[in-house]
């Protein structure tokens, strides 16, 4: 968020200590400019009372499942203060159009409880990682018909609060420190705008500490965002699961069984085992989305750390990775691939064909060249 002089617009700005109200503190600045030279606070968004944050979790919570009043009720009892129902509700209409859950919200209320809506669960992997996962959102998305094909998903999602190993997390080496030798010749990474950069942008200027980013913004998506199911999920692959892959599947991941580790000058033999954990996962268009928010998304490319936990995913789930698509996101940027063409070579070529008066296609041979008749 661009800060200026409310008064006169001025970028020319000193800090002057911290103002205390009844929303938290409000850092208070001093207008450098000699015809201003007055003191402001800035407000998270313009014309509205309350800071940000409240409107954040007010929607949240009426999103969960709750009224109005009830949403304002728990808010109070978080930070201390809360709008009345009547202004949640101007809130929810205003914000509609970007909280895109609302369109399920009448579904869902019915499927579970405001209270069980959301499983969240903390998970003691060397760090500490709180997954979440949306069971009603999870059902209503696979009901979808073209999502049905996806419904090993949430075999498996039901399953990470009860049947994790959570020793592998403990053992295992971490996805993001393998340095493979994948052959990105023949991928596509596409660049786009995506909702997830509008929710990221209205998020993101509530979050005073950088460490928090990821929290806030999971904690939002989860509970707003139309296909968003899950948030810190655990995945691993065994050395294996990655010796089928290779063998069976015929993908191409390690170099004769080694690969190259951050830290390590030489290849070392591949781990027994890997683990992650997925930042974001949505089901939207008949395929599995597996993002990760990364600030100053348009200078990292984490194509192989996704491309890991999408064989993980397969693995796991049993899903083909045609199945998967990859992508990692900002407030301004979206990139996503599909991680199929990281390891396996496409055969992208097209076999010319020819339609026959009587209805038969035949093929053209590559070696023979059509020229056109001369006309005598």
């Amino acid at each position: 968020m661009d800060i200026v002089c409310i008064y006169c617009k001025s970028q020319d700005f000193v800090k002057r200590g911290i103002r205390k109200n009844k929303f938290g503190n409000a850092q208070l600045y001093v207008c450098r400019n000699p015809l201003c030279a007055r003191t402001f606070t800035v407000k998270d968004i313009k014309g509205k009372k309350f800071p940000l944050k409240f409107v954040l979790e007010t929607i949240s919570y009426y999103n969960l499942g709750f009224t109005f009043e009830q949403s304002c009720s728990l808010v109070k009892a978080k930070l201390g203060a809360s709008p009345d129902p009547q202004t949640a509700s101007e809130w929810y209409e205003e914000y509609k159009p970007l909280c895109r859950y609302e369109r399920l919200r009448p579904y869902a209320v019915k499927y579970c409880a405001p209270k069980d809506t959301v499983e969240v669960v903390t998970l003691a992997h060397r760090q500490l990682y709180r997954f979440r996962y949306h069971r009603a959102k999870t059902y209503l998305m696979l009901e979808e018909f073209r999502n049905r094909s996806l419904r090993p998903l949430k075999e498996y999602l039901d399953s990470v609060s009860t049947e994790t190993p959570h020793q592998y997390f403990q053992e295992g080496a971490r996805m993001s420190e393998i340095k493979s030798k994948f052959d990105k010749s023949e991928m596509i990474v596409k660049s786009k705008n995506n909702f997830a950069n509008h929710l990221a942008e209205f998020v993101l200027p509530s979050v005073k500490e950088n460490k928090q980013r990821h929290e806030e913004l999971q904690r939002f998506f989860i509970a707003n965002d139309s296909v968003t199911v899950a948030t810190e999920v655990p995945v691993y692959i065994r050395r294996e699961d990655i010796e089928h892959m290779e063998n069976v599947l015929k993908f191409k991941i390690s170099d004769n069984g080694l690969v190259e580790l951050k830290g390590k000058k030489r290849p070392v033999v591949m781990p027994k085992l890997l683990t992650g954990h997925i930042d974001f996962v949505q089901i939207r268009n008949g395929c599995v989305h597996l993002l990760d928010y990364k600030p100053n998304a348009a200078k990292e490319q984490p194509i192989e750390q996704l491309t890991w936990y999408a064989m993980a995913m397969s693995r796991l789930t049993g899903l083909r990775l045609f199945e998967f698509k990859c992508g990692w996101f900002d407030e301004k940027d979206y990139f996503e691939f599909y991680p199929l063409h990281v390891v396996k070579k496409m055969n992208r070529k097209k076999k010319k064909k020819i339609r026959f008066k009587d209805g038969i296609i035949g093929e053209i041979p590559r070696d023979v060249t059509m020229k056109k008749a001369k006309v005598v």
